[in-house]
């Protein structure tokens, strides 16, 4: 049973990209460490941060940039709820978005849930090469969307059309070189359709 544990960032600055996510409040989510890979473009995946109101979208927005991010897609209403699309200063792409578009109490920085998203170039494909690893699907949508069944992770694991997952999130879905990013698990190591790598979870 393959199990879904951690992400970790391969950063140029892993002191500064750690200080980032440390304000921003994905400290606990997510780990960095150095690596001077070549990687140009869209990286293949972002971060999904889901809060459960628009103040709290504003918030963490906030935090973001004044922690060194850019915008991508200023933070705006939409028929799904309310969210906006930032930068790292490492060049993690950060999403962060509430269902609902009217605010319910005050603001607070606190995330519901938070998700790697996977761009691929095949949703099936690859749903079918990580349930043959052992992951466990919890919804499924066809081509478009796969979520994995992640108890053992404080982080969802989900795949998207890499397309899709550029356009959602405001870029060109062009890219070369390293996805700068690496998955721990329990059956690791291996690479993906996508070139995606996991590796052993440290215990």
């Amino acid at each position: 049973m393959t199990s879904f544990a951690s992400v970790t960032l391969e950063v140029a600055h892993p002191e500064a990209a750690d200080a980032f996510y440390t304000a921003f409040g994905l400290g606990s989510y997510v780990n960095v460490r150095a690596s001077d890979a070549p990687t140009t473009g869209f990286r293949g995946f972002a971060l999904s941060l889901v809060v459960s109101q628009p103040g709290n979208v504003d918030a963490f927005i906030g935090a973001a940039l004044d922690a060194g991010a850019t915008t991508l897609k200023p933070a705006t209403k939409g028929f799904w709820g309310y969210g906006g699309v930032v930068r790292a200063p490492d060049g993690t792409i950060c999403k962060i978005a509430s269902s609902k578009k009217k605010d319910t109490g005050p603001a607070a920085r606190h995330i519901d849930q938070v998700a790697l998203l996977l761009g691929v170039a095949d949703v099936k494909a690859s749903k079918r090469f990580y349930v043959d690893r052992g992951l466990a699907v919890a919804k499924s949508f066809g081509g478009k969307y796969v979520e994995f069944d992640t108890p053992s992770s404080a982080v969802t694991l989900a795949l998207y059309p890499r397309h899709a997952l550029a356009k959602d999130t405001g870029v060109p879905q062009d890219g070369t070189g390293s996805h700068r990013i690496v998955i721990g698990g329990g059956a690791g190591p291996f690479t993906d359709p996508d070139g995606f790598v996991w590796e052993a979870a440290s215990v």
